[in-house]
């Protein structure tokens, strides 16, 4: 006689909560929430709960992120509802439990986002809205957004997040932005307040629960910077140890960053390569590792004062210090080329697919690139800047130094090439 089987868990259920509290959920949702064994959410959440909710509560611990494996396996067996804020897909808890379960393991019941409710209110169409978060990330990352006529929502870490980014707009030339700060969207108490972003950044903590919107203005003297590779030279701290704005912006086109991808940028000097190759696209990922500590902590600061405070710099000589690194999709090498066995080590790292791109200036690196180009193939190439400068009544061309660049695509044929001498995917 066949045993039947039990019956698989009940899914967990997601529902989403908006400022309007118990009002605001769906009668599916209600139910849910009546029927759970266990329900987890936000203390604020919780509390929004009517008594007929009888399911065991539970508060989410900090860190969050770490503790829902722990969480979820302590009540199995058991039927969960979680509480998120808004959308739980949209930034919110709804892509770790995706993460720790799998999607078929959630029935997800989302309310409108704050988003949804920040445009209907402006009257923005949400497709043309850029919206940074800034919930347990750095304030800085939102320089990489500003761009003169554009509209940006910024997701609030709490009461004290609208001052923090009027104060950085003004630091970044955005003072004339107009700021508008939206609290409690959807709820009974809702309220927003305008103000340029040059006068708002003194405002009094407000509600926690709140969204700013932005539309930028820049001042007519700050420095303007694209949105593609190639940013002035003037917009990074440097020692003179910089890859210039032209010999950038080809080195840039070379490596192609798409998103997602990691770069390593070995010899940081300014660090203007992985910065630029973050500013691409905001899931894209970089390395940078320099020798010098004081180097190293002015590419932290370009970084952060040009929107990607995610780059990860490790203080270290290379190859050495390229050990344990995880694989990247690019590699830039702008120093240290005549390290012994840099360049193997580099090419060795790449999958197939990868790209790895190395400038010099020196006739000792440029014999190494001809040596790879022979070997491995690309492109060999020199680049000439010139700049027209005064003499003495007229105008001539000052000639920058010429930089050799070598760029190529790793291919399959390569690795089986490298599998054939026992070193192919070699772990630095």
């Amino acid at each position: 006689m066949t045993r039947p089987r039990p019956a698989p868990p009940a899914p967990v259920t997601v529902v989403g909560l908006g400022a309007d509290g118990w009002a605001g959920v769906p009668d599916a949702a209600r139910d849910e929430l009546r029927a759970a064994d266990v329900l987890i959410g936000g203390p604020r959440q919780l509390a929004l709960l009517p008594p007929d909710c009888r399911g065991e509560r539970i508060a989410w611990p900090a860190p969050l992120r770490p503790a829902v494996p722990g969480l979820l396996a302590a009540h199995a067996g058991r039927r969960i509802a979680v509480l998120a804020s808004g959308d739980p897909m949209f930034y919110g808890i709804g892509r770790a439990l995706t993460e720790e379960l799998g999607p078929g393991a959630l029935r997800v019941l989302p309310h409108p986002s704050s988003v949804s409710y920040a445009c209907a209110r402006l009257g923005w169409p949400v497709e043309d809205v850029e919206v940074v978060t800034l919930v347990g990330r750095p304030a800085g990352r939102l320089a990489a957004a500003l761009h003169d006529g554009r509209r940006l929502l910024v997701l609030s870490a709490g009461a004290a997040t609208p001052a923090e980014v009027a104060a950085l707009l003004r630091d970044r030339g955005f003072g004339p932005s107009r700021m508008r700060v939206l609290e409690q969207l959807g709820g009974p108490a809702e309220r927003m307040t305008d103000a340029a972003a040059a006068d708002a950044w003194a405002l009094p903590p407000g509600d926690p629960l709140n969204v700013v919107a932005v539309e930028c203005r820049r001042a007519p003297d700050a420095l303007r910077l694209g949105a593609v590779p190639g940013l002035p030279d003037a917009a990074y701290e440097s020692d003179g140890q910089l890859t210039k704005r032209h010999v950038r912006a080809a080195t840039l086109g070379a490596l192609a960053p798409a998103p997602g991808e990691l770069l390593w940028d070995v010899g940081g000097g300014s660090g203007s390569i992985a910065v630029e190759w973050l500013r691409t696209h905001p899931s894209c990922r970089a390395v940078t590792v320099e020798r010098d500590p004081v180097r190293a902590g002015r590419i932290g600061r370009n970084a952060d004062r040009l929107g990607v405070p995610g780059l990860k710099v490790v203080t270290g000589a290379a190859p050495a210090a390229l050990g344990g690194l995880p694989r990247p999709d690019a590699v830039f090498i702008g120093g240290g080329l005549t390290a012994p066995g840099l360049l193997d080590a580099c090419w060795r790292a790449l999958p197939v697919g990868g790209r790895l791109v190395a400038n010099t200036v020196t006739l000792e690196s440029e014999a190494l690139l001809a040596d790879a180009y022979r070997r491995h193939g690309g492109d060999l190439v020199r680049l000439a800047v010139a700049h027209a400068v005064p003499v003495g009544g007229f105008t001539g061309w000052r000639q920058a130094m010429p930089v050799t660049q070598w760029a190529v695509q790793k291919t399959a044929d390569a690795a089986h090439a490298v599998d054939a001498a026992g070193t192919a995917g070699a772990e630095l």
